[in-house]
């Protein structure tokens, strides 16, 4: 027995040796395909290009926000250092936009003083659509040290940056979770914030050091607060791919998935005694696709001096037993439900009143069928199994 477990522990380490290798190897061989020939075009200005930098940008919204970009012929720069995002997403779009001066990947993490310098030192940015951030709620509430660090520290390291070398732009990627519970809804602007969690307490915290900072700044600032995020690309190209062992804190798509694979045994809904129609919890689900559209309209209408507040949503709200059932049409599968008790750091409803960001910026959700967008999410899902791992379809 002795012999065998530790011929085990040795065969787990090789392959642990050399899945760390081959991810060494791909981040390098990114790094390379991004330096080599075109990083004078990232780090000299260009006379009708916008620079962006995209923190996170290897994540599930930060990358949707990257192809959504560089569609529109921005140059973009991601920087993210893989704790939570995909190399594979990277690879997806360097493989869409191959030419020189299009996309670069920076293999780093944002708690590095010398790394961000470094970062801003070397290239030439217009604007930083600032994504990369841990986001998950209940996590938040076991680990609330690191959430304070990794939000609030992190962000104040990129606002200093910015600040030293001149970046005019930010668009700040905050949350509904700022609000905590009001009393009344839907949620404006004006809704007072009264975060419950450490992830919404921690977003509030940059809000205020960015308002802060702003006041003696002529930077361009926009702040938008989001809901609960849904969807993929539309025509198939990205998808949410989330670490297995962070599952269970994940978004309640990912976990509907999960039980239609079969992955995990079936869907356990925490929480069925909120004072709500159902007793279920009742959110505002955004398409990422209109998510990202609206960071791109922020960054057209970002000006000078000025700072932008606005709630992303579609206005309406839907209960998790909705959300479910739109789940259970959209694979088809009969989903197995559990309901238990509630989870730490939840609310009871949360929905927007998306009026400020339509009337100011002209953005309006497109996408809110519900169904739709689990099934645009679902095909994605299906015919990437491993998520950007090797594809293997589903029959």
């Amino acid at each position: 027995m002795d012999f065998a477990d530790t011929d085990r522990k040795r065969n787990f380490s090789a392959r642990l040796f050399a899945a760390a290798f081959l991810v060494s190897l791909g981040i390098f061989s990114l790094r390379q395909s991004a330096i080599v020939g075109s990083s004078n075009l990232f780090s000299i200005p260009e006379s009708g290009v916008t620079r962006v930098l995209v923190t996170g940008g290897a994540g599930y919204i930060g990358s949707h926000a990257a192809l959504r970009l560089l569609k529109d012929s921005y140059r973009v720069t991601i920087v993210d250092n893989l704790s939570r995002g995909n190399l594979g997403a990277v690879k997806v779009l360097q493989e869409l936009f191959p030419e020189p001066g299009r996309l670069q990947f920076i293999y780093a993490d944002l708690g590095d003083p010398k790394a961000v310098n470094k970062i801003f030192r070397e290239n030439a940015f217009d604007a930083v659509m600032h994504f990369a951030a841990v986001a998950y709620v209940g996590e938040s509430t076991v680990e609330p040290l690191r959430y304070y660090h990794n939000i609030t520290s992190n962000t104040l390291l990129v606002l200093e940056a910015m600040a030293t070398h001149r970046v005019k732009t930010l668009i700040y990627s905050s949350t509904c979770a700022t609000y905590g519970e009001p009393k009344k809804m839907p949620i404006t602007e004006e809704t007072e914030q009264v975060p419950i969690n450490p992830y919404g307490k921690a977003k509030k915290m940059v809000e205020d050091i960015i308002l802060d900072f702003s006041k003696n700044s002529n930077m361009a600032i926009m702040i938008l607060r989001y809901f609960n995020v849904i969807g993929s690309d539309p025509e198939g190209r990205l998808g949410e791919a989330p670490r297995p062992e962070l599952r269970e804190q994940g978004r309640i798509s990912g976990a509907c998935f999960d039980a239609a694979r079969g992955i995990i045994s079936g869907l356990q809904v925490k929480g069925t005694d909120y004072n709500t129609a159902d007793g279920t919890c009742v959110r505002d689900y955004i398409d990422v696709t209109d998510l990202v559209d609206a960071h791109v309209k922020a960054l057209a209408n970002a000006k000078p001096r000025k700072v932008g507040i606005y709630n992303v949503g579609t206005g309406k709200g839907r209960s998790v037993k909705e959300f479910v059932l739109a789940c259970k049409k959209a694979t088809g599968k009969d989903i197995k439900v559990e309901y238990l008790d509630r989870r730490p750091g939840d609310y009871a409803e949360v929905y927007s009143d998306p009026s400020k960001i339509r009337r100011e910026l002209g953005w309006t959700a497109r996408y809110t069928d519900l169904q739709e967008s689990l099934e645009i999410a679902w095909r994605w899902q299906r015919s990437h199994l491993n998520g950007y791992g090797p594809h293997a379809a589903m029959g």
